[in-house]
């Protein structure tokens, strides 16, 4: 079944707050730049690469010295626009490193739902593509004030991989996959490997809790998989602590859990 993966061209990676940062809110700078040398490495190979990047909040927050996520709209506004500029920056460091030329794109939601914008920004997308650049996309959260938009990168990434018509999205969170009940609290959890279609009963198996620094859980991924499944972009759920786990997904291992795009 995963050997459709193979056949990626076009592919979305997002990486979430909990795989970016460490527990303290400080980011994984390892990560980070490993995730730089896969995608990279991607590029050189020939495929389209965008990265959907959480954690402007969560590094802006620690860098102004919050305890935790701020829940004020103007202070969340005010930590994504100190993280933004210290994401970006460390980002364009780490390509560098790789010859790979990056572009910041920072969404709200009419970019997405109104029609010139949204094709105003698939125009901008597909040329960054077409000259081998990595387009990295955030929400705008500073300027937004509508729940900060978009509440989570798990559904941007979802709506980003339908806007650009993706083979393919992946995951990178802190858990390697949905499980048939929490593997936290349950020993006897068990992975799910293939999700053909998302159900209610799938709805329920994922949790609501992100970290401290995050918003985004597994019913976030559960619902990007619905919006995914619907559009027909075949979506990865896995464990994100060490990016090279991009190669088995595309290889198409058994590795989180994989939610099978309709057209697919």
């Amino acid at each position: 079944m995963r050997e459709i993966l193979k056949q990626s061209k076009r592919i979305v990676v997002k990486v979430g707050t909990s795989t970016l940062t460490y527990e303290n809110g400080r980011l994984n700078l390892k990560c980070i730049e490993r995730m730089a040398w896969v995608l990279s490495d991607l590029v050189n190979q020939g495929k389209e690469v965008v990265l959907v990047t959480s954690g402007a909040i969560g590094v802006g927050a620690t860098r102004l010295s919050f305890v935790q996520r701020p829940k004020e709209i103007k202070k969340k506004q005010a930590a994504a626009a100190v993280g933004q500029a210290v994401l970006i920056q460390i980002y364009q460091n780490f390509f560098k490193e790789y010859n790979q030329a990056i572009a910041q794109i920072l969404l709200t939601k009419e970019e997405i739902e109104n029609e010139q914008r949204r094709t105003n920004t698939l125009n901008t997308l597909h040329t960054l593509l077409e000259l081998g650049i990595v387009p990295i996309i955030n929400a705008n959260d500073t300027i937004s004030t509508y729940e900060i938009e978009f509440s989570d990168n798990d559904n941007l990434s979802a709506m980003v991989a339908d806007m650009i018509e993706a083979d393919l999205l992946i995951l990178l969170t802190d858990i390697d996959g949905l499980y048939d009940k929490d593997p936290k609290t349950n020993i006897d959890a068990k992975r799910i490997s293939f999700i053909p279609e998302v159900t209610e009963q799938i709805h329920k198996m994922a949790g609501q809790k992100g970290s401290k620094f995050s918003v985004g859980g597994m019913a976030t991924k559960v619902q990007a998989a619905e919006l995914c499944q619907k559009a027909g972009v075949n979506m990865v759920v896995a464990l994100g602590d060490d990016p090279t786990i991009v190669y088995k997904i595309i290889e198409g291992e058994d590795v989180g859990t994989f939610f099978k795009g309709r057209r697919g």
